[in-house]
């Protein structure tokens, strides 16, 4: 069977390709992006108008057989219907990994690891609770998938697992059930996809205001899973206080937890599986706050001198009367990355016009050092008039100046193109890739140029010229999100040793500099090793006896978050130094 005509699973559950990010023949081009090309070159030293190998076909991998026995079968089948339980190879490889950029190196290049045995597509609660009752009389694994954007290897079941692994695709459970239009809340199945999701709840006049970078291929459940962020999460808050209420598959039972606006009732279990990781069971649906729909949407784009100038006028906003749905500003390098990234005609390629550009420098401005933000507003015209006249005397006070809601225009349209230049990147051997943390206001300084440092240090020692960006995102009362990009020019065999250096690294300077080892992407196996240096080994000790406790078995996605393995391809793939 050929690629294109490949079984690709249940038609209304859609699937991610198997060797990248997003459906087949969506691709990063930068043919109407005439400063990309060159500005690669210059940081990466990697052409790339020349043309990238061809990935390999999925007919040339060398899939383990299906381990699924004939009675698990027969019980899956009798519960879903034979449409519903698939043991396809291809299948069974999309669900086998995340996007993670090891994962996708790995795939790529056949080293699959522990695939699952079978694929489940439930339809409904009554559904998980026969698949989770069926794995566990047969001491089988259970894996939650949502939309498999992952990137923190969560979803891979253990190399060394000799169990039979069932990966449960949730994508079936998509709908809004109901919405409380009083208390502001929506019940809503776990499985459903971002977009499919804000379709539903706008066509009532609603949105959750949740849009992480991962929202096109990611499911409701998979940001619980994940303590997830969003991009206008300074107005509406994380996943943690989005999530009021919720229902989950465990072992024998059913968690059911109803949307309360506060409650005494001792260690809050919803925070318990509020970034779980499906280790304590399967999150089937959720109440989640939901707002109607704003009078205004609108995000102005501001220029600072420095990231420095930028980060102090952030801090003063989160302080002021100021609410703002996005406070983004990003340091020089990606600045000078996201202009590169603008089409010809667009606004964001002509922010360095001769008319801008004379204004800055007479300034006295560094043209290589200027750090480009956007602020976002919603609400009725007289809020956000009011807003932005806030936001422009901080901005002011900082020596920032406003270009405009052009390029905050261009900004929400691009904002989910960011997977796609980084799988473009891997088709020529160019691993790249993001960690984020969150630190008080007043270590945002230390964390960012200490990090930038520590990664640049460690491409020097690997011999490799690299490229690492930052920007400030998810601002709080005390402090805020930087999320940090990097990509190394190492297409050889071993550049996952030359990734895993860098990863290092930086990961390491977060814990140096008071910083957490994921800010909303989660733990999985790629940042457990850090785990002790950010919550104590004491934290470690609570969460190891709430996983053994709940899951003596280890029947539930084994070995996330807390895992005694190392992760990856490599011995020492993810160990601090």
């Amino acid at each position: 069977m050929s690629d294109s005509t490949r079984r690709v699973g249940p038609r209304s559950v859609k699937q991610q390709k198997w060797w990248g990010w997003g459906a087949e023949g969506i691709e990063f081009s930068f043919a109407d992006k005439p400063k990309f090309a060159p500005f690669v070159l210059k940081v990466l030293g990697v052409d790339v108008t020349l043309p990238a190998p061809r990935v390999r076909t999925f007919d040339s991998l060398d899939v383990p057989a299906s381990q699924l026995s004939d009675s698990l079968r027969a019980t899956l089948v009798g519960a879903l219907g034979d449409e519903f339980v698939i043991d396809d190879d291809e299948i069974r490889v999309i669900h086998a990994f995340g996007r993670g950029v090891r994962d996708l190196v790995r795939v790529r290049r056949g080293q699959l690891g522990r695939v699952p045995d079978v694929v489940v597509y439930p339809g409904s609660e009554e559904d998980v609770v026969a698949i989770v009752d069926a794995a566990c009389a047969e001491n089988a694994v259970v894996i939650p998938y949502g939309g498999g954007s992952n990137i923190v290897g969560a979803l891979e079941a253990l190399p060394e697992e000799t169990r039979q692994v069932v990966s449960i695709n949730m994508g079936r459970m998509n709908k809004v059930l109901e919405i409380n239009n009083a208390a502001g809340l929506a019940r809503i199945q776990a499985g459903v996809l971002g977009p499919d999701m804000e379709i539903q709840l706008n066509a009532k006049g609603w949105t959750l205001g949740h849009f992480p970078d991962s929202f096109i291929w990611s499911t409701l459940g998979g940001w619980i899973a994940t303590r997830s962020s969003g991009m206008q999460s300074d107005k509406y808050g994380d996943i943690a206080e989005v999530t009021r209420g919720l229902r989950m598959v465990m072992n024998g039972q059913v968690l059911v937890l109803r949307p309360l606006p506060s409650s005494s009732s001792g260690p809050s279990v919803r925070e318990m599986v509020i970034g779980s990781e499906g280790r304590l069971g399967i999150i089937t649906e959720a109440w989640v706050n939901v707002h109607r729909l704003p009078e205004v949407r609108e995000i102005q784009a501001y220029f600072f001198p420095t990231y420095d100038a930028g980060l102090e006028a952030m801090t003063e906003l989160a302080a002021s009367d100021a609410a703002p749905s996005i406070t983004r500003v990003m340091d020089a390098n990606e600045t000078q990355f996201s202009m590169a990234n603008g089409k010809k005609s667009g606004r964001i390629s002509h922010l360095m016009n001769r008319a801008v550009q004379e204004v800055m420098t007479r300034k006295g401005w560094d043209l290589e050092k200027i750090a480009l933000s956007f602020v976002g507003y919603e609400g009725t015209a007289t809020h956000v008039r009011y807003e932005k006249g806030l936001v422009g005397k901080i901005v002011a006070r900082h020596g920032g100046m406003g270009v405009g809601k052009g390029p905050g225009a261009l900004y929400d349209q691009k904002k989910y193109d960011v997977p796609y230049i980084r799988d473009f990147l891997l088709d020529r051997g160019i691993p790249a890739d993001v960690s984020e943390t969150a630190t008080p206001w007043s270590l945002m300084k230390q964390i960012h140029d200490n990090t930038v440092a520590a990664a640049q240090a460690a491409m020097d020692e690997a011999g490799v010229q690299g490229f690492i960006m930052c920007h400030l995102s998810h601002s709080y009362h005390s402090g805020a999100c930087q999320y940090f990009t990097f990509a190394i020019n190492d297409a050889s065999e071993q550049n996952m040793e030359t990734y895993d250096k860098v990863k290092r690294a930086i990961q390491q300077s977060f814990m140096d500099n008071g910083g957490t080892v994921s800010h909303h992407h989660g733990v999985g196996e790629e940042h457990s090793p850090w785990l002790d240096q950010d919550i104590s080994p004491a934290g470690v000790f609570i969460q190891r006896k709430l996983f053994d406790g709940v899951d003596p078995g280890h029947n539930f996605n084994p070995g996330k978050i807390i895992h005694d393995g190392i992760p990856g391809i490599s011995s020492n793939s993810a160990q601090p130094e």
